[in-house]
C-alpha cells in the first residue's frame, strides 16, 4: 500500500469492519480494545510511508492500536514478517526448559 492509498485502504477496512460488526452483535460477540491489537505488514518502504499517518485503526466501530508485533496462536509475527522475534522467543523458552532439567 503506498502512502497515496493508505486513507483509500483503511476506509475500505472500516466499512467491511462495520458489516462485519452486525454479525458480531447478532451473534453476542463484541470486540475488547484492551485486549485487541492491529498489525500493518508490509516492506520496509510501504511501512515507512504508513506507519508515520496511521497510529490506530477502526475495526468494528473500535479503535485499536497498531502493534509491532503481535502473538497468534503462539506465533510472534512482526510488521516485516520476519520472524526474528518468534526465533528469539522460541530459543528463550527451550534455554528455560533445558535449564529447569
Amino acid at each position: 500500500m503506498c502512502a497515496e492509498n493508505t486513507s483509500a485502504g483503511l476506509s475500505v477496512l472500516a466499512e467491511c469492519s462495520t458489516d462485519a460488526r452486525q454479525c458480531y452483535l447478532q451473534n453476542g460477540l463484541q470486540l475488547n480494545p484492551h485486549k485487541s491489537e492491529a498489525l500493518i505488514m508490509g516492506t520496509t518502504n510501504q511501512l515507512h510511508a504508513v506507519m508515520s499517518s496511521v497510529p490506530s485503526m477502526s475495526v468494528a466501530g473500535v479503535d485499536l492500536l497498531v502493534a509491532n508485533d503481535i502473538k497468534v496462536l503462539g506465533v510472534v509475527l512482526d510488521r516485516r514478517l520476519t520472524f526474528h522475534k518468534h526465533v528469539s522467543m522460541v530459543a528463550r523458552s527451550c534455554n528455560y526448559h533445558a535449564q529447569a532439567i
